[in-house]
């Protein structure tokens, strides 16, 4: 019995032994093949940290200015609009203002052409009548 103890224990340790070595090679090609995947670059220096990091803070600085010019300009439309509004308003009251003033002329002209209308068709009055005193003109209202 102590042959087939010891056959069994030297196969034993040379399945371990077997087993260590292919653990051993499969992480060794598996480091292999990680390596190769993904190779390494070469590190960032400290000086083109420092001047990518001037240039983002001059990219910053120049949108911060482009900045302030929109507000600028939206400060400024907002002042066009509250005009448009105002002149539209002031369009409206003065288009308004005109019919009113065109309804008043065709009214004059109605009075004109009815007045001389009567005066054509009025005898001619005597030299010797005498005339009735001036009159003031009546004055046209406005309805401003």
């Amino acid at each position: 019995m102590t042959i087939r103890l010891f056959a069994r224990r030297t196969a034993v340790t040379a399945g371990v032994v077997v087993s260590l070595v292919l653990g051993a090679a499969t992480i060794r090609a598996a480091s292999d093949w990680t390596a190769a995947s993904a190779p390494l670059e070469k590190p960032v220096s400290v000086q083109e940290l420092a001047d990518a990091l001037a240039v983002e803070q001059a990219r910053s600085v120049d949108l911060a200015a482009r900045l302030q010019g929109v507000g600028a300009q939206t400060a400024a439309l907002d002042v066009a609009a509250g005009q448009v509004i105002t002149d539209k308003a002031t369009a409206d009251d003065l288009q308004k203002r005109l019919k009113a003033a065109q309804k008043k002329l065709k009214a004059l002209n109605r009075q004109l052409a009815q007045a001389a209308a009567r005066l054509r068709a009025a005898p001619a009055a005597p030299a010797a009548a005498p005339r009735p005193a001036a009159t003031p003109a009546r004055e046209v209202e406005d309805d401003d």
